[in-house]
């Protein structure tokens, strides 16, 4: 039987456990990689953890400290905005981490390299985003051609950077995730780091809205719900 090897790329979130969950199904090992990139919590790589744990999988985690460059309402004293789902519209927030995604998939590809996997695969999505310019297609279209002119492992047999969720909305994504029985509970996706989500900063908006979409309920707890999902849950009788 070949020996598919794969490098996951894991934030904890909604997508990438789904993208982690895909890649099984599909028949690749799995060599999962998270960060610790001096991000504002660590409830993220906490969820890496869970998830790799709820498949019996060993999580790689890379140390980074992308605070000594900031720039980011992630990684510096930048205040997280919140606002209405109305108001994501493409441009890119002060969330963005400068070129986060290319440290990343470098990062990976130099793992794929040791371990002998040529495909990464990554939970980017280019429909239901933030606007970070490193969600692209085109953006992953160029590093893959980078990857391949610059390894070792590239230029002998060929990296794959694989990148199933990018033309999916939040909703095609929390179907997907369903019928492959990811288990959303142990996920986070909001950039706050207390105890319960948000439901105020840009990726609980979008998360949120993706379960509503899809006409299923986020598993996590909220300290508030965006009107739009609160009047959901009232239409359902949640509340």
């Amino acid at each position: 039987m070949e020996d598919k090897r794969a490098v996951v790329l894991i934030s904890g979130g909604l997508d990438s456990p789904t993208v982690l969950a895909y890649a099984l199904d599909h028949g690749y090992r799995v060599f999962p990689l998270s960060f610790d990139y001096g991000q504002r919590h660590a409830r993220e790589v906490q969820s890496s953890e869970k998830i790799c744990s709820y498949y019996g999988l060993e999580l790689k985690k890379v140390n980074i400290n992308l605070r000594q460059i900031g720039g980011s309402a992630l990684t510096d004293d930048i205040e997280v905005p919140e606002r209405g789902i109305d108001s994501i519209d493409g441009s890119i927030p002060v969330t963005y981490v400068p070129a986060r995604n290319t440290i990343f998939i470098s990062l990976a590809a130099a793992y794929g390299e040791v371990i002998g996997a040529g495909t990464i695969f990554i939970g980017a999505n280019a429909i239901d985003y933030s606007g970070y310019p490193d969600c692209r297609p085109d953006f992953y279209n160029a590093m893959e051609r980078t990857l391949n002119l610059g390894t070792e492992y590239g230029i002998e047999k060929g990296f794959k950077i694989n990148v199933p969720l990018q033309y999916l909305t939040k909703a095609d994504i929390v179907k997907l995730g369903r019928k492959l029985g990811v288990p959303y509970k142990l996920t986070w996706s909001c950039y706050n780091g207390r105890e319960k989500a948000c439901g105020r900063c840009d990726s609980c908006i979008l998360r949120l809205k993706g379960f509503m979409e899809a006409g299923d309920f986020d598993d996590i707890e909220y300290e508030e719900y965006p009107d739009f999902y609160f009047k959901y849950l009232k239409s359902h009788g949640k509340l």
